[in-house]
Parts: C-alpha cells; sequence; structure tokens
C-alpha cells in the first residue's frame, strides 16, 4: 500500500499542477525541496517516456519512495514535429518559457492558421516498489496561436490555442486546465494505477 509518493521534477510550476491533478486520493505528496540532495536526472533519452521511466526510476531509488515523473513534448506539424522532446529546451539551454514561444512564433511567421496544427504529448511513469514501471499517456490536440495571449500556465501555455474553446492554454483557469490537458489525461491515468494501492485512510 501507498502511503506517500514523490514528483520526480525540480519545476515548481508542475510540481504544483500534478498535486492538483493527485489530490484527494489519501496520499502524501512530496516534492524534491523535500529531498535537496536528489540528483539532478539528465534527460538524454530519445522519447518522452525514456525520459520519464528515467526521471522516476532514479527518484524512487534515491528516496527509497514511490515516484512519478512525467516528460511532455510539443509537436508542430509545420515544422515535421519540432520540437518535439526538446521543447523545454528548444531556443537552448537555459532557455526561458518566453525564449522558446518566441523562437517557435518566429519560426511560424507566415504560416496560415489551417497549417499550425500541433499536439502536446505527455507520458507519465510511476515506480512503485510493488509494480515496477507503469506508464499512462496523455494528448492534446490544438493550433499555435500567431501571438501570445494570457498569463496563467507556464511552458507553450500562452501559444498554444484551443479552437473548440476559443482560447490558448494560458488563459484558462487552473482548473479548467486541469480538466482538459495532456497532463491531466496522463495523470488520470495515473489516478486509476494508485487508487487500488492506496492506503484506506478511513479505516
Amino acid at each position: 500500500m501507498i502511503h506517500d509518493l514523490v514528483l520526480a521534477t525540480h519545476n515548481r510550476h508542475k510540481a504544483a499542477e500534478l498535486i492538483a491533478l493527485l489530490g484527494g486520493l489519501g496520499i502524501t505528496i512530496r516534492t524534491l525541496d523535500e529531498f535537496p540532495d536528489a540528483p539532478n536526472v539528465v534527460e538524454d533519452g530519445d522519447s518522452c517516456e525514456a525520459n520519464a521511466v528515467k526521471k522516476a526510476r532514479a527518484i524512487a531509488e534515491h528516496t527509497g519512495l514511490p515516484a512519478v515523473a512525467d516528460d511532455t513534448g510539443l509537436e508542430v506539424d509545420a515544422l515535421g514535429g519540432r520540437p518535439g522532446i526538446y521543447a523545454a529546451r528548444y531556443a537552448g539551454e537555459g532557455a526561458t518559457y518566453e525564449d522558446n514561444c518566441r523562437k517557435l512564433l518566429r519560426e511560424l511567421m507566415g504560416v496560415p492558421r489551417e497549417q499550425r496544427t500541433a499536439r502536446f504529448l505527455t507520458v507519465a511513469a510511476l515506480a512503485l516498489p510493488s509494480d515496477g514501471i507503469r506508464v499512462a499517456r496523455g494528448t492534446l490536440e490544438g493550433v499555435i496561436a500567431e501571438e501570445a495571449s494570457g498569463s496563467s500556465g507556464f511552458g507553450y501555455d500562452p501559444v498554444f490555442f484551443i479552437p473548440e474553446l476559443g482560447m490558448t492554454l494560458a488563459q484558462l483557469s487552473a482548473d479548467q486546465k486541469n480538466t482538459i490537458s495532456h497532463r491531466a489525461k496522463a495523470f488520470a491515468n495515473v489516478r486509476e494505477i494508485l487508487s487500488p494501492q492506496v492506503v484506506n485512510v478511513e479505516s
């Protein structure tokens, strides 16, 4: 049975989102802030799954606790699937969210709206002592906007437009985003994996 779960990320924006997505399970969600000597795992895999599995396994081995990690790629059709797994460092090592968005918009300058289709893919890996590595996925289809809009979220949220809603991800509330996003879909599957293994806090 699981009492604690470690989020294998140093990204505080992502950690806050994951805490919301995994709330109510009866598990104590722990962040890497509680493990200052935890390794900074290099994401050198050739896929989102490889990176997520590597991070989850490393943090579980270091802490001795179940751990969950995720990796997200952004596939833009007009760019042949780029930036893909390199989304977080598209504008170079140490790039800010704004740097990455600016580079993406620059590369798509002049590309018509109907050709700006894109999707987010999130792969979550759950390292469990009793069950090895379990993997969950989530995707979100959209369009890359011609300019950034909205101040919520992080990463490419200000330029990822959802046609059905008429807004970018950064224009949605946290609750709205956590209902439809690629990460929300992946972690809904993580919840299903975790639920049978959670300690019943009422008993």
